[in-house]
């Protein structure tokens, strides 16, 4: 058993919490949200009166935050992690955040001795219940070897990418991936529904051959069922793919087909869509094919 502080218990934070008690640990957890602390402790956990507290009573600090703001304010701000941390401490920031800026509260950490790694996860929250995430990691390798056990609590799979920031990188390499793997998704059936082609059949048809992907099995249910209740949001996915276009300005690689995934994200956010699931890019498609994709 070890004793972990956790900051940050929303739909991701609050289930990774359940996870790392179920598996023995004592976790002591803190959100802006009172009330997300009082799910976590009435989970188990303890709770904390703000990021300082946390990390006074944990030599492992987990982060799950929006962005990279967010956790440079519970890092680095007043309050906050490394006001109270003590030397040796272990950071992870599971937050999905531009690697610059992870770079960054990594270096804060270094001057006072704590350790970072930046863990960002993949699968949403039906992945973050079932304790089957993947997780990206940049780092150190003897701090990773050090929570690796923890991580897999949390996780199917945890992999060390590279330096601190590749966590990151790959995270956002992940993100496009997902975003233009469901409009595609959202496209094919929108063609195929518009052509008299029932979604079901559709969906039965082309799953098991080189079309199929673990996107579509997550996210074909969800259009044809006309449920968007969110897994990942849509306002999210668009900071992901932001950070991606900045992190892709930067190193000057060109992202052509994450600029149009952002505009779809950002056309849906602005038609008050942006707390629906990012499958809800299928009402994009449905909008401008004057169908519904339902079976």
């Amino acid at each position: 058993m070890k004793k972990i502080g956790f900051i940050g218990l929303g739909i991701m934070g609050l289930p990774m919490v359940k996870n790392l008690l179920k598996a023995g640990h004592e976790v002591v957890a803190f959100d802006i949200v009172a009330a997300n602390i009082e799910a976590a402790v009435a989970a188990g956990a303890k709770g904390a009166g703000s990021s300082k507290e946390v990390a006074a009573e944990c030599p492992l600090i987990i982060t799950m935050l929006p962005n990279g703001p967010e956790v440079k304010e519970a890092v680095l701000g007043a309050g906050g992690v490394l006001e109270a941390a003590a030397q040796g401490t272990i950071l992870v920031d599971m937050s999905s955040i531009a690697p610059e800026v992870a770079k960054e509260v990594a270096t804060a950490c270094a001057a006072k001795g704590i350790k970072m790694l930046d863990a960002p996860v993949s699968g949403g929250e039906p992945k973050a219940i079932e304790g089957t995430l993947s997780i990206m990691v940049g780092g150190e390798q003897q701090a990773f070897d050090q929570v690796y056990d923890i991580l897999m609590c949390m996780g199917a799979s945890c992999v060390l990418c590279g330096e601190i920031g590749a966590g990151n990188t790959v995270k956002l390499a992940n993100q496009i991936i997902v975003a233009l793997n469901i409009a595609a998704v959202s496209e094919a059936f929108a063609l195929s529904t518009k052509a008299g082609v029932d979604p079901a059949k559709v969906f039965a048809a082309i799953r098991g051959g080189l079309a199929g992907s673990t996107v579509m099995e997550a996210k074909v249910p969800m259009i044809t069922a006309g449920n968007f209740k969110p897994g990942f949001k849509i306002d999210l996915h668009i900071k992901d793919l932001q950070n991606a276009l900045d992190t892709g300005a930067s190193t000057a690689a060109p992202l052509p087909f994450t600029e149009k995934a952002i505009e779809i994200l950002r056309d849906l956010s602005t038609k008050g869509l942006g707390q629906n699931d990012h499958s809800a890019i299928a009402k994009y498609y449905e909008n401008l094919a004057g169908v519904e994709i339902r079976g």
